[in-house]
């Protein structure tokens, strides 16, 4: 077994400095040796903040001045398939962020090199690795709440997504770049693939925000039907303003399971009769999922070690980018949409 992985990172942005503080702090097996990032300041300051040796502009840079096993890549959804393949032909293992990529000719590409030049591909669902996430799973294939019925997932997000990421011509709109992890979810906990969605979008805070793109949306309801005969639904809001929300129902044959909740902390202060009880809530993604990162990337580092499959891969990813490009169309044309038209019979 490789005693230690050595990783390339490519981004040093937000999601970037969330990957590079969970390994660097709680997972020995990996370590980073290298950070990849255009802008060079950012990269700079990630560097420093986690001991990070080597810099460079571009990923060639990286393969000819630093030696390592992996890369993790949390750059725009648009660079994903350029990235992973050229990580793959140089040998490169690939932990790739959500959305895997913009469409489903990509996410095949994807797959492809990664199987011709034997490379594993892990993508970051996260809540596949969160306690709560998989406890849930285990209890309902256990058959604790019977056959699932319904499930209700929904991500709410307390700031804007940036231009590129709400943008229909640079990506594919807040139903991937904020729902992503309730299309793995629900399609995971459900145990069935998606058979058909309705979607509907509104927009409430655009105009406060200065946004004009086109078919902008900040709130986004989808209503699923699954192969199974389950029915589920999906919400998102970005920006919601009062914090960081990501909460799943799944209703069975014989119970009920919820999953998640809008407090923070097991903390209740209450200073006077006319203002109550104080709770603290989540505020971030990173607050609410620390432990789930730490141990997808755990996971990621484990399966190099010992050559075994990532829990969370291309076939999930693909599925993902397949709802979310069934509910683009849907609320673009204003109607139901089958799954089939996304991917085929």
């Amino acid at each position: 077994m490789k005693s230690q992985v050595r990783i390339c990172m490519f981004g040093a942005g937000r999601v970037g400095k969330n990957h590079s503080k969970a390994i660097t702090r709680h997972i020995p097996g990996g370590k980073i040796v290298a950070l990849v990032d255009p802008i060079e300041a950012v990269r700079k300051e990630t560097a420093v903040e986690y001991g990070i040796e080597k810099g460079f502009d571009t990923f060639e840079q990286a393969v000819e001045g630093a030696d390592f096993d992996a890369v993790v890549i949390t750059t725009p959804t648009p660079t994903h398939l350029p990235l992973a393949a050229l990580a793959a032909e140089y040998g490169k293992h690939i932990f790739l962020e959500k959305p895997m990529a913009l469409n489903l000719q990509e996410c095949d590409q994807i797959i492809e090199v990664v199987k011709k030049n034997h490379v594993l591909l892990q993508v970051g669902f996260m809540r596949r690795f969160d306690p709560e996430f998989v406890t849930a799973a285990q209890r309902i294939e256990a058959g604790e709440i019977g056959q699932p019925m319904m499930i209700k997932s929904n991500t709410h997000g307390p700031g804007l997504p940036p231009p590129w990421a709400r943008d229909l011509r640079t990506s594919n709109g807040m139903l991937a770049e904020v729902n992503s992890h309730d299309w793995d979810t629900v399609r995971w906990l459900m145990g069935s693939n998606l058979e058909r969605v309705y979607t509907e979008v509104a927009n409430f805070k655009g105009p406060a925000n200065n946004v004009d793109t086109p078919n902008f949306y900040d709130n986004v309801l989808v209503n699923c039907k699954f192969e199974s005969g389950g029915l589920g639904l999906i919400s998102g809001v970005c920006p919601c303003g009062y914090g960081y929300d990501a909460r799943v129902e799944i209703i069975g044959e014989k119970g009920i399971m919820q999953l998640g909740t809008l407090e923070g902390q097991a903390v209740v202060v209450c200073t006077n009769r006319d203002q109550g009880l104080i709770r603290p809530i989540v505020r971030t993604w990173p607050e609410r999922f620390a432990w789930a990162y730490i141990y997808e990337l755990e996971h990621f580092v484990q399966c190099i070690q010992t050559d075994s499959t990532p829990r969370a891969g291309g076939s999930e990813g693909r599925w993902a980018v397949a709802g979310v490009l069934a509910g683009t169309k849907s609320f673009l044309e204003q109607r139901p949409v089958y799954l089939k038209e996304i991917i085929g019979e």
